[in-house]
């Protein structure tokens, strides 16, 4: 059976955001001049962007600053209106059906709150559940689910700003949550957020996507999250798509290592940046195969960093190998930055 536009999750073709901008005029009394000036200049936010996503698809949207992501979800959601192309989200066009639209769809933009700030969290709930037109047992059901799921029951009467940045993202998701919605937009929903917060977010999302199905499009420049959750990645830089893929094929495209930082009880000897460590430990100044470079060494720390790649080789050989020198204490994996990733494809093409 043929799938058409209305079938898919989000549906955008050659999607472009342009904003005219005064042109800056320099020298003496330049700000007046700009400001009496009818001269402007385009900037392509967003260019030429097309893409397809199924339904129950959990994609990563990734790009540096500036990138043009915020702007595509914001077109997605129809808080922007495109300057050129189409776009549906569920069969419906974000910008002429907004409001059908907003039944179907949350939002959570990891910098902006759609909760009350001087009100209990509870009340927010309350709003919206009324809105929404969410009946009083879903609503009970709502409260129940998701303080099993997130703990919002331990902050239901806090006001919002008082609410760690952590307990307010958890109260951001159940409120974009809150009607059922059949597609999620996460806009950067982990910034900020420490270690294990950030986990109980990945585990919730991960759970929301896979027992309700829900369709996810996130951005975030945490690659932590894109690994964990998405199973699809695209990379947008300066308002153009260049990477649309599975995480693995992206990883064998750049070709970045992974950095294993092994922190010892003893540092053993022999050890120095530069030299290479074989799959049964053993250290060499030549590069034999199978062997994974010392990127540094830290004899205060104690420290070991090694260089990998993860398309190449799983982790736990190379932990197996860094063990066979001596008592480890403690082990770290550090990835490549999205900056870094974006940059070594924009090289490679």
């Amino acid at each position: 059976m043929t799938t058409g536009p209305k079938d898919l999750a989000v549906y955008a073709r050659n999607l472009c955001k342009a904003y005219f901008v005064p042109v800056l005029k320099s020298g003496f009394l330049g700000g007046v001049r700009t400001l009496l000036s009818q001269e402007k200049r385009r900037v392509d936010a967003v260019n030429d962007v097309s893409f397809d996503i199924r339904p129950g698809e959990f994609v990563g949207y990734i790009g540096p600053n500036g990138a043009g992501k915020s702007t595509t979800v914001k077109m997605l959601t129809g808080i922007l209106h495109p300057t050129s192309g189409e776009v549906l989200v569920d069969g419906l066009s974000p910008q002429r059906q907004r409001q059908d639209l907003a039944r179907r769809i949350g939002v959570v933009f990891g910098q902006r709150t759609q909760l009350w700030w001087d009100l209990p969290t509870i009340d927010s709930f309350d709003i919206l559940s009324a809105m929404y037109d969410v009946s009083a047992s879903q609503y009970r059901s709502f409260l129940k689910k998701f303080d099993d799921l997130l703990g919002i029951g331990e902050f239901l009467d806090t006001p919002v700003r008082r609410l760690s940045l952590g307990q307010r993202m958890r109260a951001e998701l159940a409120a974009a949550l809150i009607h059922r919605p059949s597609i999620l937009f996460l806009d950067e929903p982990t910034i900020g957020l420490d270690v294990v917060a950030k986990r109980r977010m990945r585990e919730f999302l991960a759970a929301v996507n896979a027992s309700r199905e829900v369709t996810v499009l996130l951005t975030t420049h945490d690659l932590k999250d894109i690994e964990e959750l998405c199973r699809r990645v695209m990379i947008v830089n300066h308002g153009s798509l260049i990477y649309d893929g599975t995480l693995e094929s992206l990883r064998r495209e750049v070709h970045l290592p992974t950095v294993l930082e092994v922190k010892y009880y003893g540092l053993p000897e022999g050890l120095g940046a530069g030299s290479f460590i074989g799959p049964g430990g053993e250290v060499s100044a030549a590069p034999p195969r199978d062997a994974w470079q010392i990127a540094s060494v830290n004899a205060d720390s104690r420290s070991v960093r090694v260089l990998f790649d993860r398309s190449q080789t799983p982790a736990p050989a190379v932990i197996a190998a860094m063990q066979a020198l001596g008592e480890i204490r403690d082990v770290s994996l550090e990835e490549p930055a999205i900056d870094d990733i974006i940059r070594r494809i924009l090289e490679a093409k």
